[in-house]
């Protein structure tokens, strides 16, 4: 819904895209070939050092029902059945071959004031995760939980609220219970400095509630004109990170990465190429 809340995942998203969205130090190339029959294709290949991976994904849609389909280099094939249910809620199977116990059923709906996902795993033992949140497309608060029932316990608890202006976006996450990871409080920040050159600043905090330990990223965004931006990082690790994109044709982008670490002048710094094409 236009005017109601983002799902729980999108709490704290606009400045999180800014500090890590496209930043990419191997060499990836993708491809991606639209049709008007509906159906999609695209390839994908990645060079990490000497080791090279890549997919092929399709996808298919008729009538409510998507259909996305991926092999990889090893063979695993990935699917994915899409069906909007009734306006406003979608179900989604999914599973990977070879893993049998890899099957998924998601079910997501959308209200005026609520926003609600929840899956189950399709095995004997399944993994529960329900995510809501209510409120507006300014304002929301919410949570999510994960269940194990093959070792009846919590693997979640997380909890947040974010405020949304055309020029501001704030959030604040708890996460009580997340995999290894302890007890942090996580707050972001986004601003819209100038509309005209889309220069827009963005950092993000995060406290460590059991060792009282902090870390932090700040960053920025600037349009050197309607086809070209930079973006600049910079966190407490010492590590600093620029990113130049282009648009050298519609939807066809080329991505240039960098990371240095200002801590360890002996190790070279990172590079990153990546180019994505749309005919």
């Amino acid at each position: 819904m236009a005017n109601g809340p983002a799902s729980f995942s999108e709490i704290g998203r606009r400045a999180r895209d800014l500090l890590t969205k496209d930043y990419n130090y191997d060499q990836k190339f993708s491809l991606s070939i639209p049709s008007s029959t509906g159906m999609g294709l695209t390839a994908t290949g990645i060079k990490k050092d000497q080791i090279f991976v890549g997919d092929i994904s399709t996808q298919y849609r008729s009538g409510k029902a998507t259909v996305d389909v991926k092999v990889d280099t090893y063979s695993n094939i990935s699917t994915k059945v899409t069906y909007d249910v009734v306006p406003g809620t979608k179900a989604a199977i999914s599973f990977n071959v070879p893993d049998h116990k890899s099957g998924k059923l998601d079910v997501h709906y959308i209200h005026h004031h609520a926003a609600i996902n929840s899956s189950i795993g399709l095995n004997p033992s399944p993994l529960l995760e329900v995510a809501a949140a209510i409120g507006s497309k300014d304002v929301a608060i919410g949570g999510e939980i994960g269940f194990d029932t093959s070792s009846s316990s919590f693997t979640k608890c997380n909890a947040g609220i974010s405020f949304n202006m055309p020029d501001f976006s704030a959030a604040l996450i708890i996460v009580l219970k997340q995999a290894d990871k302890g007890q942090t409080v996580k707050a972001s920040f986004a601003h819209l400095v100038n509309p005209l050159t889309g220069t827009e600043v963005a950092a993000e905090m995060t406290h460590r509630l059991s060792g009282y330990e902090n870390s932090f990223s700040i960053g920025s965004i600037h349009k050197v004109d309607p086809l070209t931006l930079v973006k600049t990082r910079f966190s407490d690790n010492g590590k600093v990170a620029v990113l130049s994109q282009r648009q050298w044709r519609p939807n066809s982008i080329a991505t240039f990465s960098a990371e240095y670490d200002t801590k360890a002048v002996n190790q070279a710094p990172k590079f990153g190429l990546s180019i994505a094409l749309k005919p």
